[in-house]
């Protein structure tokens, strides 16, 4: 009798230490969801029914920003999104596929955008492409983004390139380079391998790489505020009431955004999940 108390002492010993791991886990988890929850819940708590039957009806000037900022906002995002998928997914590409001089450079170019203050982004993307910036003072020729609706995707595109070509690149990586190489064997080109083998198998990576570059682009303030602060973005207007108008007005502009966002990115993943289990 006493030894198989000693034998059962021992078993349920580690079996009480994985206990143990897993309820800190979960502590630890539910802590950070909790940090997110909070805000959010905080935000609709706050919302103020009578300010937004006035944004969004009662009063005409106010209905019309929300509504301009809101249509502003979607069409530059998606946009943005587009652009990054037709160039972004050619580079991740190659960086997940071949070795070159200066590849680690330009990994590390892509990365830049995440890594500087978006106000800062903003004045690069000025110098760079704005009416006094190197393009134009090299080739005469100006591109209008200041205070444009161009001016507005330039700013999306830019700060979400890392986002977009990084989870593509990670996609690519983890497809086995030799179903290509079957592919051209057969007699397929490097297209036609690339277009059915390859991009297929990294549609799920893809469609990740794009949510994530449209979040980005959603929620960018800090280099729209500097390349085009007219036409106003959603985050713009918002800014914009809070400092003329107050917290009660930012709130209810805020609340039908997030919403919306909410669904829109929630509908999202479960097409990425569909996609996934085909």
């Amino acid at each position: 009798m006493e030894t198989c108390r000693r034998d059962y002492s021992s078993m349920s010993s580690p079996l009480v230490r994985g206990e143990a791991f897993l309820v800190t886990l979960s502590v630890l988890a539910t802590l950070l969801i909790c940090f997110i929850v909070v805000p959010i819940a905080a935000l609709f708590l706050m919302v103020d029914p009578s300010t937004m039957a006035e944004v969004f009806g009662g009063n005409p000037m106010l209905a019309s920003q929300a509504r301009s900022a809101f249509i502003v906002t979607f069409k530059a995002s998606l946009l943005s999104t587009a652009i990054l998928l037709i160039l972004g997914v050619p580079l991740a590409y190659i960086l997940a596929r071949y070795d070159f001089p200066g590849k680690s450079v330009v990994e590390s170019l892509v990365d830049v955008p995440l890594m500087i203050p978006h106000i800062v982004a903003g004045v690069m993307i000025l110098m760079a492409f704005g009416r006094r910036g190197i393009i134009a003072s090299l080739t005469g020729v100006a591109l209008e983004i200041e205070d444009t609706f161009w001016g507005v995707v330039i700013a999306m595109a830019f700060v979400s390139i890392p986002l977009a070509v990084d989870t593509v690149k990670v996609a690519f990586q983890s497809i086995d380079p030799m179903l290509e190489y079957v592919a051209r064997t057969l007699g397929a080109s490097r297209f036609r391998a690339f277009t059915t083998i390859t991009l297929p198998l990294a549609l799920k990576g893809v469609i990740a790489g794009a949510i994530l570059a449209w979040a980005r682009g959603l929620s960018e303030v800090g280099a729209i505020l500097v390349v085009a602060y007219y036409p106003k973005s959603v985050n713009v207007l918002i800014l914009e009431w809070l400092n003329v108008y107050g917290l009660r007005y930012a709130i209810a502009l805020a609340v039908p955004f997030v919403l919306l966002t909410l669904a829109l990115f929630t509908a999202l993943r479960v097409l990425q999940g569909m996609v996934s289990k085909k």
